[in-house]
């Protein structure tokens, strides 16, 4: 008992000492390298690298985290075989309706309007859009959609940088909430 005691008074005092902060000598340093090392800026020149920049290209093959890479590009072809293929992976719920709905309203709402009918406030500067209400926006399958969205179509420019693909898919969900009643008003006129 007494040689913990004895142990601890010691450690205790040393800690002390060790806490002293004398400016007139400096301290003692450990690892002097990473105290001073020498950084290179992430778009500098660096003269340790084959092509002499600091900010690597990723390897080829590789895919960012969280990502799930779509291998359709632009384009007509692209767009029928993205109808054909891709499935919405997320069930309809109030959460993912409702995250569609917001995606619709920051994405698509400048220029479809808020009912999807074309009908946005840059319309009077641009080019109408189609409704997407209209029977051939709604013969559209889900994956063709999605394509539109990523990748664009005529006038409407791609927005797959700024939405992400979960958030197409949601919105994909949203726009079919908006295009329902419009399909029950149709069956029901004679």
């Amino acid at each position: 008992m007494k040689r913990t005691w004895v142990g601890a008074a010691t450690l205790g005092v040393l800690s002390l000492v060790g806490c002293e902060q004398d400016e007139t000598r400096p301290n003692y340093e450990y690892a002097p390298d990473m105290v001073s090392s020498v950084p290179y800026d992430s778009f500098a020149s660096n003269p340790n690298t084959a092509d002499g920049k600091t900010l690597l290209t990723p390897a080829k093959g590789t895919v960012p985290r969280g990502h799930v890479p779509l291998k359709l590009t632009a384009g007509t072809e692209a767009a029928e075989k993205a109808g054909r293929e891709l499935r919405n992976p997320y069930p309809a719920s109030p959460e993912v309706l409702a995250r569609g709905q917001t995606a619709f309203q920051r994405y698509c709402t400048p220029c479809h309007g808020s009912g999807g009918l074309g009908d946005g406030p840059v319309t009077a500067r641009f080019p109408v859009p189609p409704s997407l209400l209209a029977e051939h926006a709604m013969e559209l399958p889900d994956g063709r959609i999605f394509h539109i969205i990523t990748h664009g179509q005529g006038l409407m420019p791609a927005h797959g940088s700024q939405v992400a693909p979960e958030d197409r898919w949601k919105l994909v969900h949203y726009l079919r909430s908006l295009q329902n009643p419009a399909r029950t008003a149709r069956k029901e006129t004679p």
